[in-house]
């Protein structure tokens, strides 16, 4: 976790404890996991074949084990966005409006960066960066969105315990502005 924000203008820090505090109440947690150094061969090509994709896959095993025994996970995939990605647009627009699943998401990030934003209880927004060796997990019926940086490239590893639930529901909320980098 790189930093997080309020919208228009708020609170911002990179403190991880008052972040915890702040998503809490919505079930959303965060932690980290170490890149596994095996992983490395497919971190810097930006964009991986199918090939290079199972390969990066079982590199990061490790973890995918690890959260089978605790969370009950059966299967993984990879997100793989570039800025040169034929869908990039498509793909951003239709994961940056406010939505929810009826399903948890979960994502561990092995490269790059996104930004996971969340509507706290209370009705504010808060965004939250995300980086290589984050892992969020964000409960079913949370509202969220997520939007690429300027970077425009990431790599994250999606775990499902069943296949389905991630289609988004979208919100009548309005997104509120966040400053962009």
């Amino acid at each position: 976790m790189k930093s997080w924000q309020f919208g228009d203008g708020g609170e911002q820090g990179t403190d991880a404890q008052v972040l915890a505090t702040y998503l809490a109440p919505l079930g959303v947690s965060l932690r980290g996991y170490p890149v596994a150094a095996a992983a490395a061969p497919w971190l810097a090509p930006a964009q991986l074949d199918a090939a290079g994709q199972e390969q990066l896959l079982e590199a990061l095993d490790g973890v995918f084990r690890e959260l089978q025994q605790e969370k009950g996970y059966q299967e993984r995939d990879l997100v793989v966005l570039y800025p040169e990605h034929p869908q990039l647009a498509a793909l951003d627009e239709r994961f940056s409006r406010i939505h929810i699943h009826e399903d948890e998401e979960v994502r561990y990030i092995v490269d790059g960066e996104g930004v996971f934003g969340f509507v706290l209880a209370d009705g504010r927004q808060l965004e939250v960066t995300v980086t290589a060796g984050d892992y969020i997990h964000i409960p079913a019926q949370v509202e969220h969105w997520f939007r690429l940086n300027a970077q425009r490239r990431i790599k994250a590893v999606r775990y499902f315990s069943a296949r389905g639930g991630w289609t988004p529901v979208y919100s009548e909320r309005a997104l509120q502005r966040f400053p962009r980098p």
